[in-house]
């Protein structure tokens, strides 16, 4: 059976976890052989090069971007992965080795972005197009740093392990990504040992500039339909769980267990993320299923994403949403009847790359829900100037989802769990698939709406 499997950054930055509870070293019983694993960066390392991805804290690349000496931040954070290094060594690194291949990665993207920004002051090629390949350059970085430690780790282990260096620092090929991943796989033998490929891959089209921050994921799915995988399996750091734990306890949620690539979608399209979707969808049309693990519970089977599975019995298996939204409703007396009335509003959110979570509608106005951004509320501003009356609220929602919602009385126990616990419904969607309760809330009561739904929908004989 051969498995690619994904490592996130928070499991990388407990490595004698990996070694114990997903490579498993001293277990026999455990195949050496046949696994693909693709790594991420350690915990805060893509951070440190790009920027914070929740708080916005400038990394290296800010420095670059503003046209400011990034020599010094660069070497600064040299350190610190040097640092990182010296905490592996308990754990088998060849310190020396892995100190000089860091320290040749850094410089060799040194030397790149000097060359960058020469190009960048000649003025003769965009800007956008230089400050994206620096992107690129800084991204990879983070990958082949933990993917040389973790080779080095296993083969100071005995265990056969090579590197799959997609980063493409050391060609100039022009491939695509999906041709790097080839030629970087070709002629190997899995059956040899155990592979560990960078999260990042290079290629023309840029993986950032496509996947932004989700690109290593993207890695896995591609190599997966690549190589053909038996099977994909994402090594997280928690169950993908009836609720976040977080709120309503770990005594409260249980892993999923069986779900389908809708109800991931569903899980994407409010920022709870199984799996990128852009990652999902190849894995989707290969008929590859995707396995979620806990890191930390190596015995547990963990949740299985097929393509077809659906509840016998009709059940939420997972409520989850985002207190980070915005309610925007377009109100005019005129919109009763008008054939193409929502085709002006669509052309404002294409026109500023907004996608929108929920749209309800009634004969004279229409709401729709998106991510709260500097972009969105931009646009919300133009849209006040170009139609009747428009309004918005800071919103929260809270969604309960499953395979298989076409039983009776599901809203009406979600409706009445909410009522009991005070909570408003300001706006509400459901499609004829039944996979999808959308709720539309105040932010002030998310957490309370996720604990609530989650006691009346989810806990053990809720369902029945």
């Amino acid at each position: 059976m051969l498995t690619v499997e994904k490592i996130g950054g928070t499991s990388m930055s407990q490595f004698d976890q990996v070694l114990e509870n997903i490579i498993q070293i001293n277990s026999p019983q455990i195949p050496k052989n046949n696994r693909i694993f693709v790594v991420s960066a350690y915990s805060g390392v893509t951070n440190w090069l790009l920027e914070h991805k929740k708080t916005g804290e400038p990394g290296v690349y800010n420095y670059f971007l503003r046209g400011e000496d990034f020599s010094a931040p660069l070497f600064a954070l040299l350190q610190r992965l040097l640092e990182i290094n010296t905490t592996l060594v308990p754990l088998g690194l060849d310190l020396a080795a892995a100190n000089a291949f860091i320290t040749e990665r850094i410089k060799q993207a040194e030397t790149m972005l000097k060359s960058l920004s020469q190009v960048l002051a000649s003025g003769y090629v965009l800007e956008k197009d230089i400050h994206l390949a620096a992107r690129e350059i800084l991204a990879s970085i983070g990958e082949a740093h933990s993917a040389f430690n973790s080779t080095s780790i296993l083969t100071n282990h005995n265990i056969p392990a090579r590197m799959v260096d997609l980063c493409g620092f050391e060609d100039n090929h022009a491939y695509t990504i999906d041709e790097r991943i080839h030629y970087g796989l070709q002629g190997i033998d899995f059956t040899q040992g155990i592979c560990i490929a960078t999260g990042y891959t290079k290629g023309t089209e840029g993986i950032m500039r496509a996947f932004d921050r989700g690109y290593s994921e993207v890695t896995f799915s591609k190599i997966a339909v690549e190589v053909q995988a038996d099977e994909a399996i994402i090594h997280k750091e928690y169950h993908l769980s009836s609720a976040d734990p977080g709120i309503v306890g770990v005594e409260n949620c249980v892993p999923v267990g069986l779900t389908n690539f809708i109800v991931a979608d569903q899980l994407a399209d409010i920022g709870m993320e199984a799996i990128h979707p852009k990652a999902a969808k190849p894995l989707e049309l290969a008929g590859i299923n995707i396995r979620i693990k806990n890191t930390f519970e190596p015995l547990h089977d963990g949740t299985l994403i097929s393509k077809d599975y659906q509840s016998p019995t009709p059940k939420v298996e997972i409520v989850s949403g985002s207190n980070q939204m915005l309610a925007v409703e377009i109100h005019d007396p005129l919109m009763v009847s008008e054939v193409g009335y929502d085709a002006r509003i669509m052309e404002y959110f294409m026109r500023y790359g907004i996608s929108y979570v929920l749209k309800s509608t009634n004969a004279n106005s229409i709401t729709m829900v998106v991510w709260d951004t500097p972009v969105a509320r931009e646009m919300i501003e133009v849209l006040k100037e170009n139609f009747y009356q428009v309004n918005f609220i800071e919103a929260a929602m809270v969604c309960a989802m499953g395979t298989n919602l076409s039983g009776p009385g599901f809203l009406y126990r979600a409706t009445k769990a909410l009522y009991e616990n005070g909570i408003n419904i300001e706006c509400y969607g459901q499609s004829l698939m039944q996979v999808n309760l959308q709720f539309v809330l105040l932010r002030a009561s998310y957490n309370d709406a996720i604990r609530a739904l989650n006691a009346s929908l989810c806990t053990p004989g809720a369902n029945k």
